[in-house]
């Protein structure tokens, strides 16, 4: 049993019945550190016991009980109840259980409360994937004790042990995280907001969570801000911390990073250092310079050296399922960016290319608007192959304005009839727009059918780097 203290919103979990929603990593983490500290924990999960299996979610050993395949549980007799980012905030479960004044806490609440090491949180609608690795490469080249973990599948509480004061411990946090916690990170950063997730919750709400990033923060944090993006430049006068600033379009005329004559630029105490040049930027796009400005900034606050960041941003080719080459066949070049899961970033994806695009639309749509994305398409796309849930919809949204535009039900038929209309010198991308839940149980796994399907393709060649 860990000697750490226990954060004061929690009872004594010696003998203390606690309920975890969700076998889900977050909830696997959950139930060993409740576990070690002597609760007696229950699993209330809505997913079948065939579903779990797929995932591989396995309760830990110790677990008293576990409900699959029905609503949550009613919380009633138990003294906690611990949430995966999953289950929203208004759930009813949940508001039953503070109807009965039982504490709830979440896996990223316990972890910023518990963490010994300094912790740098990265959130935004897009970029804080790529932008929380290439801040972990960062501090690789560095040479400093870090760990790299949060919303990238980490069981984070399971790590805490090996995690020292002078450790950084670099976090990627969604909205969702966001929902639960009452600390922020000593460098806290948002890389942009954007209309997302609005199957979830209002626009309000959603801007909500992500301030929250930043709101408990002190006059010795630091906030990391995009003053490109409309919403995130509006955080900079609530912020508490001392402010950072990033822009792609120039060099900010306070501490931050930016780009200066061609070149990737940080300014700290008035003093503005090059990093590298812009045209050493191996990732594709100006979403992913604004997400090594970004890093670079984070590397800054954090001591790192520059020679560090130059190497870390020269080396990085990217993060899986993000604008990803698989390679090449019919002469076109295959790119997963699965990851794409909103209109916004199918955009950002469709502008990393000048070559003719065959474009795979599809999964479960989002309800989020569709006319930047329309307009993007007709003018980048040679074709386009809806699929999936949504793919009566996107057609529907674009079938006009390409020269070729099919519907099919699956992404195995999408590949397949992208073979058909590829050319030499195309790019297939598969940059859906929806979520991948009406098939797949996250983005990672259809990309990873993706790149199955294409390696299948007749004279498939891979590649390594774009």
């Amino acid at each position: 049993m860990s000697a750490t203290p226990l954060p004061l919103h929690l009872p004594p979990l010696e003998g203390l019945p606690v309920l975890v929603y969700s076998l889900g990593i977050e909830g696997r983490d959950l139930a060993r550190w409740l576990l070690r500290h002597g609760a007696r924990v229950t699993i209330s999960d809505t997913r079948t016991n065939e579903e779990l299996a797929s995932a591989g979610a396995v309760p830990p050993p110790g677990v008293e009980r576990v409900v699959t395949g029905q609503p949550l549980l009613d919380p009633e007799g138990f003294g906690l109840v611990a949430v995966s980012q999953s289950i929203l905030r208004y759930n009813p479960a949940l508001a039953r259980a503070r109807e009965l004044g039982i504490p709830i806490t979440s896996q990223m609440r316990l972890f910023l409360q518990l963490c010994p090491g300094r912790t740098i949180g990265i959130t935004g609608s897009s970029g804080k994937s790529t932008t929380t690795a290439l801040v972990g490469a960062i501090a690789a080249e560095a040479g400093v004790e870090y760990v790299l973990g949060g919303n990238i599948g980490e069981p984070l509480l399971g790590r805490l042990d090996e995690i020292r004061p002078d450790t950084d411990v670099i976090l990627e946090i969604s909205h969702t995280q966001l929902q639960y916690t009452d600390r922020s990170p000593h460098i806290a950063a948002v890389t942009n907001v954007t209309p997302n997730h609005l199957d979830q919750f209002s626009w309000d709400e959603y801007v909500g969570l992500k301030r929250n990033h930043i709101a408990h923060q002190g006059r010795d944090d630091i906030a990391v801000l995009n003053e490109d993006n409309p919403v995130t430049r509006t955080f900079i006068a609530g912020a508490k911390g001392r402010v950072v600033r990033t822009s792609i379009e120039r060099l900010p005329d306070a501490d931050g990073a930016g780009v200066d004559d061609g070149e990737v630029v940080i300014r700290r105490n008035g003093r503005a250092t090059p990093v590298l040049p812009v045209s050493g930027i191996r990732l594709r796009g100006r979403h992913n310079l604004a997400n090594v400005v970004m890093a670079c900034a984070i590397a800054a606050e954090a001591g790192w050296p520059v020679s560090a960041m130059a190497r870390a941003v020269r080396r990085f080719a990217g993060v899986p399922h993000r604008l990803e080459v698989v390679g090449r066949a019919n002469g076109a070049t295959w790119v997963n960016d699965s990851i794409a899961t909103s209109p916004e970033r199918t955009v950002a994806g469709l502008r990393s290319f000048e070559e003719p695009v065959i474009l795979l639309l599809g999964g479960r749509d989002k309800h989020l608007p569709l006319d930047v994305l329309q307009a993007e398409v007709g003018q980048r796309c040679r074709g386009v192959v809806c699929f999936g849930e949504a793919g009566a919809l996107f057609y529907d949204a674009v079938a006009r304005l390409v020269p070729s535009a099919v519907r099919v039900p699956a992404l195995e038929d999408a590949v397949a009839a992208a073979a058909r209309l590829a050319r030499p010198g195309d790019v297939v991308l598969l940059s859906p727009a929806g979520t991948s839940f009406d098939r797949y149980p996250n983005f990672e796994a259809r990309g990873e059918h993706f790149r199955q399907l294409v390696r299948q393709l007749p004279g498939f060649t891979p590649e390594v780097s774009p």
